[in-house]
């Protein structure tokens, strides 16, 4: 069974109330509806009818999904063909101002999640919300799959580690829907913002994206498949250390390797933990860009085999112990700045405590 977005019956669920304001969109690739129509190419269909379409939002990687990871910002514009303002909510600010919003009276929102913490989007939707509850502009999400259903993994955020990788407490793999988020923030942080959930039909949480029916586009650069997504919540941990996590591969964060690591002997140790659900593929890979352009570093292929059971948190912690304790001269956290975090150690910020790295990954048995 196929899940439908509220796109099916656009027309018919968007609010009555807010019909012929003025319409604001925050809209990334993944915007799409079950025919592969980009959410931007529907909202034009109904400017002029149900709303009037003043402003663009983009997040991190922008509305095209044009730009790299960490911190590489790009420029709001303005549409050459709507003529109206794309504004940049990953640049000078990742908020949107009151002269933003000053364009707008319903600020739409419509992005693809993928399940995990760090995952900037949920926290541009969540500054998004608070600047809506101060400006008095309702707030619209259109509901949309988790793609790891609502399996849930690591640790609560510490408050005093809040970043742009997590601004609430959250655990690491959350268990939520992007609409289910939204409820969150409002009910614990935005009491006072007016949020209408444009939801789905015919969706279990418990599915995984692969069931729902919808089609897979990436939401960023480096996530190009829903393989991709189930490693995601562990493996992008590696963003945090000196080890390649397999961007400028064709498989990130399936990859992961470096110049000095013996990929037999890694594979042998980790195979040996008989972690659920997962086999690690000897393997050798020399990445186009970021960690690694241009040396051979040898690493592990993460084989999801089955994805019940597999739990990816877990398998990075475990992963990165190993590192440690066999490469001490050579295996390094990277320093800030990260996500726009100057102070903190990334893989704190990651991890979203300052105790968790020493107590279970430092000084954690092998």
């Amino acid at each position: 069974m196929t899940v439908r977005l509220a796109y099916s019956s656009f027309e018919d669920s968007y609010p009555q109330k807010w019909r012929g304001k003025r319409l604001g969109a925050l809209l990334h690739p993944a915007s799409i509806d079950s025919s592969l129509h980009h959410s931007l190419e529907i909202l034009r269909r109904f400017d002029g009818n149900l709303f009037k379409l003043s402003a663009l939002f983009g997040p991190q990687h922008g509305i095209l999904g044009h730009t790299q990871d960490n911190m590489i910002e790009w420029e709001g514009s303005v549409d050459p063909e709507l003529g109206i303002p794309v504004y940049s909510l990953y640049g000078k600010t990742r908020e949107p101002s009151p002269e933003m919003l000053s364009h707008i009276d319903v600020l739409f929102v419509d992005m693809q999640d993928v399940g995990a913490r760090y995952y900037t989007f949920i926290w541009t939707l969540f500054l998004c919300m608070k600047a809506c509850e101060k400006a008095n502009i309702p707030v619209i999400v259109l509901n949309r799959p988790n793609p790891l259903g609502n399996t849930v993994e690591g640790p609560v955020l510490d408050l005093d580690y809040t970043s742009f990788v997590g601004l609430w407490k959250l655990p690491i793999r959350h268990g939520r829907t992007i609409g289910e988020l939204a409820r969150q923030f409002q009910e614990e942080c935005f009491p006072h913002v007016e949020l209408h959930v444009m939801e789905m039909d015919g969706y279990d949480s418990r599915m995984w994206f692969d069931e729902t029916g919808l089609p897979w586009v990436m939401p960023s650069p480096n996530m190009p498949t829903l393989d991709t997504a189930i490693v995601y919540p562990g493996m992008c941990l590696f963003e945090a250390t000196n080890v390649s996590e397999g961007r400028g591969t064709t498989r990130p964060f399936e990859l992961f390797g470096a110049p000095f690591i013996d990929a037999k002997k890694l594979c042998r140790y980790l195979n040996g933990l008989k972690l659920p659900g997962v086999y690690f593929r000897e393997n050798y890979f020399q990445p186009t860009f970021h960690k690694g352009a241009g040396q051979i570093c040898g690493g592990a292929q993460i084989h999801v085999l089955d994805r019940e059971k597999f739990r990816s948190f877990e398998m990075a912690v475990r992963i990165l112990r190993y590192l440690l304790h066999e490469y001490p001269n050579d295996f390094a956290w990277k320093n800030p700045p990260y996500e726009y975090e100057y102070e903190k150690l990334p893989i704190d910020i990651l991890l979203g405590s300052g105790t968790f790295r020493k107590d279970f990954i430092e000084n954690g048995e092998l």
